[in-house]
């Protein structure tokens, strides 16, 4: 059974940096494109970035330059590297895969 379970959110002040992360189990994780997305406040679902399993990377175009998405394969973890945070990258954030499972998501907070 597929798993997904993000962590690491929390509250942080604008320039921040948080890191969140996935746990993924239940399939083969290393073939696994994945990719993370968010939802700010009244607002849709909002891809981030994906990886592929190959370790292509690609980000939307707001958060290129400050986030950085990778994997770790041995431990079927997936990570979003979330530097200098401004307050419109508050969001609930969830990882997900190729068929558009999520987990519960972590909330992302920036505010000072």
């Amino acid at each position: 059974q597929l798993q997904l379970v993000e962590s690491g959110g929390g509250l942080v002040q604008p320039g921040g940096s948080l890191r969140l992360s996935c746990a993924a189990s239940g399939f083969t994780f290393s073939t696994a494109q994945m990719s993370w997305v968010r939802q700010a406040p009244g607002k849709g679902l909002e891809w981030v970035s994906t990886i592929d399993s190959g370790g292509s990377t690609y980000y939307i175009g707001s958060v290129k330059g400050r986030f950085t998405i990778s994997r770790d394969n041995d431990k079927n973890t997936l990570y979003l590297q979330m530097n200098s945070l401004k307050p419109e990258d508050t969001a609930v954030y969830w990882c997900q895969d190729l068929e558009g499972e999520r987990g519960r998501g972590t909330q992302v907070t920036v505010s000072s």
